[in-house]
């Protein structure tokens, strides 16, 4: 039996990035993948649908040249196929840059499915196309799937091929008159926006009584108006009871409603895959469907990590990646753990959502001592000078007792490239005094979280 000092389950962020590492740090690795090198990110998730926003951000500008005295003609709008073509070159050229950077880190790659057999002497005995190999070190990395509740006609219309979760949606080839998104969440919004930019009607039906989870409230309300102002409907407060053949039916104050589409989107929230592959014959603890890890992303098995979605602690590919390091350094003797707090996310509608640690909620709720700084990003002028909508805001929330930021909620251009500055600044525990002294380029968007911290 071939024995290597680590394999990795899984060959998405998380899975991919643990492998390389520890190819990098001269461990002999093997990493196994069932399907597509990349994962759900790269594959149907992160990227292919930020080349779908950005051919709705390339539109919104046509479409508003001429509010920046520009004279652009657009005759057929979005080629909805060359899109979806577009999309597939992009994933291809990246899949290929994993599977390259995985080689060049000396691991050895198997393209099939993946089981644990059981405990060995001196490790983890993982089956794979029929051949048994021993791990000294085990590191889970199987991530996640779209969560399809038990609603009436929702499997069958799945099947059918009406509904769509996010992997199908993104080899759509023709725009819907209507789309009905069952979710509120960063999916359901990305491609709200996507597709009401495109020319859908769009209507997003949301349990909840506002958009976007947690996010800070009143972020996601900007959010929401900005989404209606493009014409996206929302019915929120409103159960999903049953999918039909030409629609959605829901409940909202104790009525029943139905939107009729010609598409449907469920994009209800996702769950760890930890079925299937084994888990159970060496005793892997799980709570609520998640692999259960410790900060240094260890099991309850000596040996076994786990990383990515499948521990179901912050379903980022980002975190994933941190995670990976974390659990390979931890590996490699080396000291090392994970600061979920300091985990930013975005939301990359048309504005972004840039947003890291604690909402002005979340800290009321754990009783902290805050304060909140906010301030119009009117008063960047780079802001001003590439935006006509003027809405967007920037919000802090200082630890009073630290003089420390702990949160931080942006919407605005460009707020999924600058929230990791106040990333930093959070994780480093860097006092607000020491924020006002450091230099931010002029004229840039991201200068606002000097002007914010200045603005009390």
């Amino acid at each position: 039996m071939d024995k290597y000092q680590v394999i990795v389950l899984g060959g998405g962020p998380g899975g991919y990035l643990a492998a390389e590492r520890a190819g990098h740090a001269g461990l002999k690795t093997m990493v196994i993948e069932k399907e597509h090198f990349g994962g759900v990110c790269l594959n149907e998730g992160c990227v292919p649908s930020k080349t779908f926003l950005y051919s709705a951000k390339v539109l919104d500008y046509a479409n508003h040249a001429k509010d920046f005295g520009v004279s652009v003609k657009v005759e057929n709008g979005v080629d909805q196929a060359f899109v979806v073509e577009r999309k597939n070159g992009v994933v291809k050229t990246l899949v290929s840059g994993v599977k390259a950077s995985i080689k060049k880190a000396g691991v050895t790659m198997v393209e099939a499915e993946g089981k644990i057999v059981g405990k060995g002497e001196g490790g983890i005995i993982v089956e794979a196309k029929g051949t048994q190999y021993l791990a000294e070190k085990l590191i889970i990395a199987t991530g996640s799937m779209p969560v399809v509740p038990p609603i009436t006609g929702l499997r069958e219309n799945l099947a059918a091929g009406y509904v769509m979760t996010n992997k199908e949606i993104l080899d759509l080839k023709e725009i819907p008159g209507t789309l009905a998104v069952i979710g509120g969440g960063v999916i359901g919004l990305e491609m709200a926006s996507y597709f009401s930019s495109v020319g859908s009607k769009v209507v997003v039906i949301e349990m909840m009584n506002k958009i976007a989870g947690p996010t800070d409230a009143e972020i996601s309300g900007l959010l929401q108006k900005a989404l209606e102002k493009k014409g996206v409907e929302f019915r929120l407060g409103a159960k999903v009871t049953a999918v039909e053949a030409d629609g959605v039916v829901f409940e909202k104050d104790g009525k029943t409603e139905k939107v009729k589409a010609d598409k449907v989107l469920c994009s209800i929230g996702r769950r760890a895959v930890t079925q299937g592959f084994g888990l159970e014959n060496i005793g892997v603890n799980l709570e609520r469907g998640a692999i259960v890890t410790d900060d240094k992303m260890m099991t309850n098995v000596a040996n076994v990590y786990a990383v990515g979605d499948v521990n179901g602690k912050i379903m980022l590919a980002h975190t994933a990646y941190r995670e990976a390091e974390v659990a390979v350094n931890n590996i490699l003797g080396k000291k090392d753990h994970m600061r979920y707090n300091v985990i930013p996310s975005v939301v990359y509608t048309t504005p972004e959502i840039g947003s890291v640690g604690e909402t002005e909620e979340s800290a009321k709720a754990k009783g902290l001592s805050v304060k909140t700084l906010k301030l119009s990003l009117m008063y960047s002028g780079r802001y001003v000078a590439e935006n006509t909508d003027l809405s967007g805001i920037c919000k802090l929330i200082v630890n009073t007792k630290t003089n420390t930021l702990i949160g931080a909620h942006i919407i605005g251009s460009y707020a999924s490239e600058y929230i990791v500055a106040v990333s930093a600044l959070i994780d480093l525990e860097v006092d607000i005094e020491v924020i006002k002294k450091l230099v931010f380029p002029h004229p840039t968007v991201c200068e606002i979280i000097r002007e914010t911290i200045w603005s009390e």
